[in-house]
């Protein structure tokens, strides 16, 4: 699984011109999926996203997860994060995840942070074409990936 991770103050998700998902102070997680993602994936990664200290502490020293700060989050499934540049101009997503394989892992995901934070997370809908706006803190993006675990 890979992940962008981005601080927001306020993010959305809208889905033929109807937002979906709206939140203020909190997360934006991006996720892309590959065939040999597993539980073990899940759970590292959740734990690690949901524990991440990226927000400011009283003296504005990152030392705070989303979890510590009661912040939101929205979960946008991704799968051009699996894009391969490699050859030519074009992207290959071989290594992305086909929809019966990517979709059980995906909810499982956001399940799996939803327990985690102790709260319900927000999402886009997986496959759609969505307008993703959000206005990045920091700006703070963090980049994950389980199969690289640095």
């Amino acid at each position: 699984m890979k992940a962008v991770i981005q601080r927001v103050s306020q993010s959305s998700v809208t889905i033929e011109g109807e937002i979906v998902a709206s939140i203020q102070k909190g997360l934006l997680v991006l996720v892309g999926i590959e065939e040999s993602d597993s539980k073990e994936d899940i759970e590292w990664l959740s734990t690690k996203i949901v524990n991440l200290r990226i927000f400011g502490d009283q003296n504005d020293v990152m030392n705070l997860s989303v979890k510590d700060i009661d912040g939101e989050m929205i979960i946008v499934s991704q799968f051009t994060l699996h894009a391969s540049t490699k050859k030519g101009n074009r992207p290959s997503y071989i290594k992305a995840a086909k929809p019966e394989i990517a979709i059980p892992i995906y909810e499982k995901f956001i399940q799996q942070i939803e327990k985690e934070l102790e709260k319900k997370v927000q999402t886009g809908q997986f496959g759609a074409d969505m307008k993703v706006t959000l206005l990045n803190d920091g700006p703070v993006t963090i980049l994950i990936d389980t199969k690289n675990k640095e």
